[in-house]
């Protein structure tokens, strides 16, 4: 099974998640991704209180599969094995500050006279340019600045992140569909990716309403959707429960299925626009309900006649769950001599298995790439 990116070399100056995710990527697909490193290597190698052997957990996650070369690209002689591996390379990723992009020499225009047709991605804060791009930027800080704190959580409660790294993952993948675009028009050339701008595109159709309605864009109570009623998390006799009607049909089969059939035709529940208009009289409603059987047996009797609804799970939950087992998510990383797992690549091919390898060691692959095992 021939790899889609057999044969594509990668070089990554990152750190942390943003960069290294957009490698992961990637490696997952085939792609020979170098990873360059300080010699103190990624700050990811020790973020984590959990090791597996040598190997932390935090860098395991977005690491495994690549080559490790230590350089102090400073220095002349880390700048002249940059441009080494970036004639032989495709493409290169980077998410340092743009002052620091550019003082390395990490830019299309520093390094074209080297190889025209590089692909060089700078994942950043705020852009390349502009008058905020040196400010500091971190998921914490984009999540607040773009909104996304304010539309997450409870109206009673304060701005919320959401619980995972929503905006370094997010920017990671949309730089590796721009580099990989850039492969695919072969030609060089500068991809200037920014976590802000990512951001307020995913909130697009939020977006859409408040640029071309006026509209303010609140949070509401239990995680509910602004336009879909009812759309929300709903308390149950033992647990938290999802519910997602999108269709009135569905309505009518959640409604019959509760005994409750004066809903159906009732003005105020029968259509979406009705049950938006009316969405302070019919979640308590529904609410009420649902409160009486646990969310195991709202899920038993409401599945199998197509109405969007799932138990609130945990992560815990998830990785030992049947979806997660079926679709064989949980993968040992390298021989499985050593019980290091992650989750697999999200992205599946007819014809083709990525191969997890251990996440590399500080400079494991100097020898293999350079010629000798020194630190440059």
């Amino acid at each position: 099974m021939t790899a889609p990116l057999a044969g594509i070399r990668i070089i990554e100056v990152g750190h942390m998640l943003a960069g290294p995710y957009c490698g992961l990527m990637l490696a997952d697909m085939g792609a020979e991704v170098i990873k360059i490193e300080t010699p103190e290597g990624d700050i990811a190698r020790s973020v984590s209180p959990h090791f597996v052997g040598p190997h932390n957990a935090y860098f395991a996650s977005l690491n495994r599969s690549k080559k490790s070369v230590v350089l102090d690209l400073a220095s002349p002689k880390g700048q002249e094995v940059l441009a080494d591996l970036a004639s032989t390379s495709h493409a290169l990723v980077t998410n340092l500050r743009p002052s620091a992009i550019r003082k390395l020499g990490l830019t299309y225009e520093s390094l074209r006279d080297v190889n025209e047709r590089l692909v060089c991605v700078a994942l950043t804060g705020y852009g390349l340019n502009g008058p905020y791009s040196d400010n500091p930027a971190y998921d914490y800080v984009i999540q607040a600045l773009t909104g996304v704190m304010a539309l997450t959580g409870d109206p009673s409660a304060p701005p919320t992140k959401a619980g995972y790294s929503a905006v370094d993952n997010s920017a990671g993948l949309v730089a590796a569909v721009g580099l990989l675009a850039k492969i695919v028009q072969g030609q060089g050339g500068q991809v200037d990716v920014a976590m802000y701008d990512v951001m307020l595109s995913q909130l697009n159709y939020l977006a859409g309403a408040a640029l071309n309605a006026g509209e303010t864009i609140e949070r509401l109570a239990d995680s509910s959707h602004p336009y879909v009623v009812p759309a929300q998390i709903f308390a149950t006799a033992d647990g938290w429960l999802t519910l997602f009607i999108t269709h009135d049909k569905f309505w009518e089969i959640f409604c019959l299925e509760l005994d409750l059939p004066q809903w159906v035709d009732h003005p105020h529940f029968a259509t979406m626009a009705a049950r938006r208009m009316h969405r302070a009289e019919v979640v308590p409603a529904i609410a009420q309900v649902l409160q009486q059987a646990p969310a195991s047996e709202w899920v038993r009797r409401l599945a199998p006649l197509g109405v969007v609804v799932a138990e609130v799970g945990t992560l815990n939950t998830a990785l030992k769950g049947d979806i997660a087992r079926s679709r064989e998510l949980v993968v040992p990383l390298g021989d499985g001599s050593l019980p290091l797992s992650a989750v697999a690549s999200p992205i599946r091919f007819d014809n083709f298995t990525p191969s997890y390898r251990l996440p590399p060691l500080l400079n494991e692959h100097a020898a293999e790439l350079l010629g000798k095992d020194v630190t440059c």
